[in-house]
């Protein structure tokens, strides 16, 4: 409403102020002084879709539907490129297992540390 007859129809759910696409370039510059006004330490941007898959597949969102958010054909590749398992997840399935195994208590619990070695460091 504010571009007023300068609006231009695009499609986009980002745009410029006038319904054009936003120039990469702005969006990495406002990236990188948001990241620094932050302290936050340096990190691509794309980092930021891994994080948004992941976030999604750890809240149980179905792999279709994050590979069609993110403009995937297959859920495939959302998987295998995308999607971390999280250490919490990991430490839950594990959990499963040795409840469905071993029919224990919570007093007489046989605990498993396997599922948690192969995660990359900084995500256990």
């Amino acid at each position: 409403m504010l571009a007023g007859t300068r609006w231009q129809e695009t499609g986009h759910v980002f745009t410029s102020t006038i319904g054009t696409p936003i120039d990469d370039r702005k969006i990495l510059r406002e990236f990188n002084a948001l990241e620094a006004a932050a302290k936050l330490p340096k990190q691509r941007f794309h980092d930021l879709r891994h994080a948004c898959i992941s976030l999604l597949g750890a809240q149980g969102v179905p792999l279709k539907v994050i590979a069609e958010i993110v403009g995937h054909s297959d859920i495939r590749l959302t998987q295998n490129l995308y999607q971390y398992v999280y250490r919490e997840a990991k430490l839950d399935a594990a959990a499963k297992m040795d409840q469905l195994l071993t029919r224990a208590t919570a007093e007489n619990r046989v605990t498993t540390t396997v599922a948690t070695r192969t995660a990359p460091e900084h995500l256990n």
